[in-house]
């Protein structure tokens, strides 16, 4: 079955539009909530850690400090989890950048004008204009620098979603109706080798998670990605003893898959 990644603009109407087709459709509705109780279940230190942290423009400590990576590697490995489980809307955390290249992957993107995201905004919020403009300009800020800290992409390019729906031309409804339509044709453009994919972006994820919120290993630049055949893990460590560990622990987080390390020693 598909999995629907929405990205928003504050007011937008996507909240709705992802609410609305997973009631409808019976898919499961992942968002902030969700991701922050994953963080719950590891301690009481990262659930904090990912209020700070989440759709925030991160400092230069945190963007190259160990609690954000670890947060984003959570984040991401939650997300990709959830698509492997298939109908699922993922609300947010650059779901549309997690699935990239996914056959049964619908991204797509919700904006609207400014004016009248400020009138949802504030009816929504129950504050004035001047606050929601203010809430509307400063979030939309926020969730641009967070996705370019991570992903290095632009939050908003239309390159990056396979369509951007503007709730000033088309009503809810009509959008709604719409994804539902495409959402069944992705259902037909799921296969093994699409599943596998999200398999092995959501393995990946994991085994960064686990060394990186594990602070003894202190791996700076940890990335762990999928190269089409295996897992590659790259990172500097400081030296052979804990290039062995990190590699060991690496190899048994990934339970058995292909793995390889590239892994450089501090001078």
């Amino acid at each position: 079955m598909a999995v629907l990644t929405i990205s928003r603009q504050l007011g937008s109407g996507g909240r709705e539009i992802g609410q609305s087709i997973a009631s409808s459709l019976g898919y499961d509705y992942i968002d902030k909530q969700r991701f922050i109780g994953v963080l719950r279940s590891v301690d009481d230190t990262w659930e904090q850690y990912g209020k700070e942290m989440d759709e925030c423009r991160p400092s230069l400590l945190e963007k190259y400090g160990w609690s954000f990576a670890a947060c984003r590697a959570l984040f991401q490995c939650t997300a990709l989890k959830c698509a492997l489980e298939d109908k699922v809307v993922l609300m947010g955390r650059g779901g549309n950048f997690l699935l990239r290249g996914v056959s049964h992957a619908y991204r797509i993107r919700v904006v609207a004008p400014l004016e009248a995201r400020i009138q949802r905004i504030a009816f929504r919020e129950s504050i004035d204009l001047d606050s929601a403009r203010w809430l509307s300009k400063r979030t939309d800020r926020e969730r641009a620098a967070s996705v370019h800290s991570i992903f290095g992409k632009s939050w908003d390019d239309p390159a990056e979603f396979d369509e951007v729906f503007d709730t000033g031309k088309q009503s809810i409804e009509q959008i709604i109706a719409h994804v539902t339509e495409r959402l069944a044709e992705r259902d037909l453009l799921k296969t093994p080798e699409s599943e596998n994919l999200i398999r092995m972006r959501a393995a990946g994820a994991e085994v960064k998670a686990r060394l990186l919120i594990n602070p003894s290993m202190l791996v700076p630049t940890l990335e762990v990605e999928f190269n089409g055949r295996e897992l590659v893990v790259t990172g500097i460590v400081r030296g052979p003893k804990h290039s062995a560990r990190v590699e060991n622990e690496a190899r048994r987080f990934a339970g058995g898959l292909p793995l390889r390390c590239n892994l450089r020693n501090r001078r």
